[in-house]
């Protein structure tokens, strides 16, 4: 336990931002018929959307395309991020001319060149912040995919 002060939500919010700019890598849980999943994924983030790339055979993979339920988590214990969200696979031809590009660069992983992989988009519904127990009230940051400080034109796109 620490007695630093609890962040105030402007301050969560620059953090998590920071974070989801500045981290390469996350957990990603899902579950399925085999039962529930945690693997280690590199992402790009867009400002409104995570771009993940896993095999599909695996089980991430599968449970990906056939539910597409995600649970992310961001940073140590100590100073985690989760979010919840939606994912849904994705051809680069889709997306923004680059996207390709951007994500191995970003990563240090080029997907493109292995067969058998996929890219999935997860938009984020839920994203949730805190250090220390004194950060657990107020740790909701977005809320049904709307960032709590944002105006109506600052929502994640939810399609």
């Amino acid at each position: 336990m620490t007695d630093t002060p609890p962040r105030s939500l402007r301050e969560r919010l620059r953090d998590t931002r920071a974070r989801l700019e500045g981290d390469v890598d996350l957990w990603l849980a899902t579950a399925g018929e085999g039962g529930a999943h945690l693997v280690p994924l590199s992402y790009l983030w867009d400002g409104h959307t995570l771009l993940v790339s896993t095999s599909l055979a695996s089980p991430a993979g599968r449970n990906l395309s056939a539910d597409g339920r995600v649970r992310i988590g961001l940073g140590p214990t100590r100073d985690v991020v989760m979010i919840d969200g939606t994912a849904q696979r994705v051809d680069l031809t889709g997306l923004p001319p680059g996207t390709g590009d951007a994500f191995a660069e970003r990563t240090g992983f080029d997907p493109r060149d292995l067969d058998g992989y996929g890219y999935f988009l997860v938009r984020p519904h839920r994203v949730q912040a805190w250090r220390e127990v004194n950060e657990m009230p107020g740790r909701t940051l977005m809320r049904d995919g709307r960032w709590l400080d944002a105006a109506p034109d600052r929502a994640v796109s939810s399609g």
